[in-house]
């Protein structure tokens, strides 16, 4: 076993890595931009080290930089998180020339499925199920008019190299085509470096579920159930839950030998997600492939009673998978909520700013993964997510009252957070139904715009914080962790952040 891990991340996701190892007995390493100095990650840490300025690129995304802190701790092991190098094929293969351990897939396997044109491809060798269109890029427009004349419109373009919805187009009509292909192009370039972009056939309000996997080194996989992870803003998701309210037993063993196949196919080793997209008939393709541990991995912890992150930590330590397939049970349901610094009433726009007053829910079924605290600022440099917050029941509708109950506990003062919106998930009748597809959240933001936003029990938290506030000081009030942020995993919603675009250049150099 590994007696001291580097977390090669900030935030949310290296506080979660850093208690593993200290579950573990191994001693975990901190790094930090000179924005993180405070930051809730570096005092939790056993050591800590700056590493450089805050953009991303001078500091989490230097890969020199982050192996000469290896090297001067003594680490033996690296964990990237989410984001960042956690897919970064450089930065495995310069773990492994420095003798470190990449807690995490092979470059070989990041680089067969960190294209979406390559990961088609091999999958179309192993004859996975994927959304009619091209495995690889197109090279002309007549090709995209000839292959859209086939599949039928509408059509999706995607950028090979894409995520967070950039270099994405629907197309309806032949005559849109043209310039959605340019502009998908066009997108892409600025977005990743890459123009890469193929064409499929788009499915009219698809369900988005995920299939979680382990491998070990020895050659065993095994499944350990669905996430449903349709609620979406501009294609990047904001609530997920497990297991999905439309897969039964014998869909999710389906699926689940389809993602093992998939890991097979790939040589994969370690923590990854194979992503689906589902009609409306049931029948599911193959979207891609995460070659990492995912933000939403919490719902499958509570569902499943395993680690995730020990897991991790024991398979790249050379440990076999200490269960087999037939030995993992769903119990229960769970839902997390992504807690973003972000203003509901300007477009959800970042919100960086000081942390005033923390009022943290807790109780019955709340799991809170969190890298905030009183008193802290939120940096403008990186991602805005704050906090995770899950509810776990021993069914959906339980699941959803603790989260709703949490949600109605849970204030942060002096920056905006976009809470308010799960309180209205919550309650709206369809969410409570389970009918839900990628377009459900755009479908309800429009509805009455921000006003429907509003909340009687959010306005009441956010009256009665102020007043204790306001009389006894930020002291008083504080009952939350004292000593902050960022998920490093997906961009703040509706745009794919600068630390993505730079991470994905470094990979692509």
């Amino acid at each position: 076993m590994f007696k001291k891990i580097l977390i090669a991340n900030r935030g949310e996701i290296a506080v979660r890595v850093i208690r593993a190892c200290h579950e573990m007995g191994i001693a975990a390493v901190a790094v930090y931009s000179e924005v993180d100095r405070a930051a809730l990650h570096v005092r939790k840490a056993d050591e800590a080290y700056p590493i450089g300025a805050p953009a991303a690129s001078e500091s989490y995304l230097n890969i020199q930089k982050l192996l000469d802190v290896a090297a001067r701790s003594g680490a033996d092991a690296i964990h990237p998180g989410y984001g960042f190098l956690s897919e970064n094929a450089k930065f495995a293969r310069a773990c492994v020339e420095a003798g470190v351990k990449f807690i995490g897939p092979t470059a070989a396997a990041m680089d067969a499925m960190g294209s979406k044109t390559r990961a088609r491809q091999a999958m179309e060798r192993a004859g996975v199920p994927f959304v009619p269109g091209t495995s690889r890029g197109l090279e002309s427009f007549e090709q995209a008019q000839e292959v859209a004349a086939r599949i039928g419109y509408p059509v999706m373009l995607k950028a090979a190299a894409g995520g967070g919805g950039k270099g994405m187009r629907l197309v309806h009509a032949s005559d849109d085509l043209k310039s959605s292909l340019e502009g998908a192009r066009s997108e892409a370039e600025r977005s990743f470096g890459d123009r890469e972009v193929y064409i499929e056939k788009a499915i009219i309000n698809p369900r988005h579920i995920e299939m979680q996997v382990l491998a070990d080194e020895q050659g065993n996989i095994v499944y350990l159930g669905e996430r449903e992870c349709s609620l979406q803003r501009r294609h990047q998701k904001v609530m997920e839950e497990a297991p999905s309210p439309i897969v039964d037993a014998e869909m999710r063993r389906t699926m689940g030998e389809v993602a093992v196949r998939v890991a097979q196919a790939a040589g994969y080793t370690n923590a990854g997600t194979v992503e689906f997209l589902v009609d409306q008939q049931k029948n599911f393709f193959f979207l891609e492939m995460n070659t990492r541990l995912q933000v939403e991995h919490p719902v499958t912890e509570l569902t499943t009673g395993l680690d995730l992150v020990h897991l991790q930590i024991r398979i790249a330590a050379g440990e076999r998978l200490p269960f087999t397939q037939n030995e993992v049970k769903i119990r229960g349901h769970a839902i997390e909520c992504r807690i973003y610094a972000e203003d509901p009433d300007n477009n959800y726009f970042p919100s960086p700013g000081k942390i005033t007053l923390l009022l943290a829910p807790s109780g019955p079924g709340i799991r809170r993964d969190s890298g905030m605290y009183e008193g802290w600022t939120v940096p403008m440099d990186y991602d805005p997510l704050l906090a995770k917050l899950i509810g776990y029941g021993t069914d959906r509708d339980q699941a959803i009252g603790r989260l709703r109950r949490a949600l109605n506990e849970y204030f942060v003062g002096g920056i905006k957070t976009n809470i308010s919106l799960f309180r209205r998930i919550l309650t709206d009748p369809d969410f409570r139904a389970a009918k839900m597809d990628t377009g459900f959240l755009d479908r309800l933001l429009q509805q009455k715009g921000s006003e429907a936003l509003s909340d009687p029990k959010a306005t009441e938290v956010a009256v009665i914080a102020a007043g204790i506030f306001a009389t006894l000081g930020p002291a008083a009030a504080g009952t939350g962790e004292r000593a902050v942020t960022g998920d490093a995993a997906n961009s703040n919603q509706g745009a794919v952040s600068n630390w993505k675009i730079a991470a994905h250049k470094e990979a692509t150099r």
